[in-house]
């Protein structure tokens, strides 16, 4: 088997993946057409509503959640700011209903505009409820209606936490304040319950909290780029496994855990439950019709509180971008939510240098390139070890056509004599493939770097790069790829084989065509990478391979 044979399937492979991401986006959930509205339905009887966890039953004579009355009343809203959001929380039940990410912009030309990350509009519908539930149905669910003391929050300059509570009480002697704290120069957000139990009875109750989104819709997906979007649970037996929405469709989870988090993922962005290291809870799925939404939570064990006593409940939320030092400061793992793939054991120190150079030059294209640079240095010998192979196949090629003519369709006796010429001129046909191989792990990973870096969102190079995370408006870089490809072909030896000739011939167009909608970040790489290759190809060829 020869160089370009060899190279010819690695770039196939290449393809085959660009292709198969794609199916994922054209084949994973889709958004069905539906005029229902998002309100969640209450249940008569002893079944808990659809959109709340099983937890603790009611008796049959009970209600769970909130009474009819309730749910058909009108809630308000509470608008939060802080440094980096702009929150609404619904008085009904205190779900967070909207978050906006103030350091993100929705786009490089609307500068001014946030990205809304969660919303209770069917566009972006993305919400984190919370509740608790008891033995008798009494308990303030996401569905119960709250007194809030403001409508308005804003967390004023010195201030570092600002703390929004909501009341409720029954009429049996039961209060119960739940109270948000957010924190200058966080995107944790905590979600406290006290309750005071001034009844008659033990109260028996639990808290649940939990992540209700939408379908994977077209709007939030590139061409040729696969993102996954969809949940997440990390234990401390498996630290990282995706549930998708498929999963949960075809059968509910129910998994008791010591730890851990669960979370709703997407590309540059998380919405994560984060329970204590030492509680127990039980993770949890659902999937709704009408319209289509996931449930992805936890519940936690049933706490006894005594008549006269009181007890707490306390959990945190992380809610914005997928920034590693943020994440790792939240909770174990949850920097797992960056997903590299199987190569983030190269991934990640990639990312480190990549990172390390933006902290020096102030730029993550430039960055992009001196990465790019450093990686080809570390690589130099083995690339020399393969430009000299393919500089001495090149030398061969006239002999190698005459063996072709000699021999005709003659495979047997064509590939004897081809391996006695390889023999006679000391020539290892596989010496310029395995380096190349052995170095395609690396850009693998550092492609996985350049596409999950929330860093390098709308972050612009220069002149009409203004941001590496879309694609090139002007398609200036892929065509100098394609042209960088064109070019290295030439240098390299010629296949004797006509069809694979043709082939190879093809490739260049068929990668400029995919590499025109991948972020302009990854195409600056594979520029950059391909011209050093052609420079160091051209000065071995010419320099180092004559004196050997």
């Amino acid at each position: 088997m020869d160089n370009q044979r060899i190279l010819l399937y690695a770039a196939l492979g290449f393809i085959m993946l660009i292709l198969w991401q794609n199916w994922q986006i054209q084949h994973g959930p889709q958004q069905p057409q539906t005029t229902a509205t998002s309100s969640p339905a209450t249940t008569d009887g002893a079944a808990p509503a659809p959109d709340m966890p099983a937890a603790v039953q009611a008796p049959a004579a009970a209600a769970p959640g909130a009474p009819a009355a309730e749910a058909s009343s009108a809630s308000a809203k509470i608008r939060v700011e802080t440094d980096v959001y702009e929150v609404e929380i619904d008085s009904r039940g205190g779900t967070i209903s909207s978050v906006k990410l103030k350091a993100y912009p929705v786009s490089v030309d609307e500068p001014d505009t946030p990205f809304v990350l969660m919303s209770d509009e069917s566009a972006h519908f993305f919400l984190i409820q919370s509740g608790l539930q008891s033995a008798d149905g009494s308990a303030p669910t996401h569905q119960t209606l709250m007194q809030y003391e403001s409508d308005n929050y804003r967390l004023q300059d010195g201030e570092e936490e600002l703390r929004v509570p909501l009341r409720w009480q029954s009429e049996q002697g039961v209060s119960v304040v739940k109270t948000l704290v957010f924190r200058r120069n966080a995107y944790r957000v905590g979600i406290e319950y006290a309750i005071d139990n001034q009844s008659a009875d033990d109260f028996v109750v639990n808290q649940y909290r939990q992540l209700q989104r939408k379908p994977v819709t077209d709007d939030e997906t590139q061409s040729f780029i696969y993102n996954y979007i969809g949940g997440v649970i990390s234990t401390p037996e498996k630290p990282y496994t995706k549930v998708d929405f498929d999963d949960m469709e075809d059968a509910d989870l129910n998994l008791p855990v010591n730890g851990g988090w669960v979370a709703i993922i997407q590309h540059y962005f998380v919405g994560a439950l984060l329970p204590g290291a030492d509680q127990n809870n039980t993770f949890y799925t659902k999937a709704l019709n009408s319209p289509r939404r996931y449930i992805l939570g936890l519940y936690s064990d049933a706490q006894s509180i005594a008549a006269g006593q009181s007890g707490t409940f306390s959990t945190e939320a992380f809610v914005g971008p997928k920034d590693q030092d943020r994440l790792s400061a939240a909770a174990d793992n949850l920097n797992l939510v960056v997903d590299f793939g199987f190569l983030t054991i190269l991934a990640n120190p990639i990312f480190w240098l990549l990172k390390k150079i933006h902290g020096f030059v102030g730029n993550w294209g430039w960055a992009i390139i001196l990465l790019t640079i450093i990686i080809k240095a570390i690589f130099y010998k083995l690339s020399e070890t393969s430009y000299k192979s393919m500089a001495r196949m090149r030398k061969l090629q006239p002999k190698m056509q005459s063996l072709k003519e000699k021999y005709g369709d003659d495979r047997q006796k064509m590939g004897q004599a081809t391996m006695e010429l390889y023999k006679t001129e000391k020539v290892n046909p596989l010496g310029g493939c395995f380096p190349i191989l052995i170095q395609i792990p690396v850009f693998i990973a550092l492609y996985w770097v350049l596409l999950e870096s929330v860093e390098l969102r709308q972050a612009p190079w220069f002149l009409w790069i203004n941001d590496l995370s879309i694609k090139d408006p002007y398609f200036v870089l892929p065509l100098i790829m394609g042209v960088t490809m064109v070019i290295q072909q030439k240098l390299n030896p010629a296949p004797t084989d006509p069809i694979q000739a043709k082939v190879l011939m093809f490739l260049p167009v068929v990668f400029t065509v995919f590499f025109a909608f991948f972020p302009a970040g990854l195409v600056l790489y594979w520029v950059v990478n391909n011209t050093l290759s052609i420079a160091q190809q051209y000065y071995i060829t010419r320099y180092v391979v004559g004196t050997d």
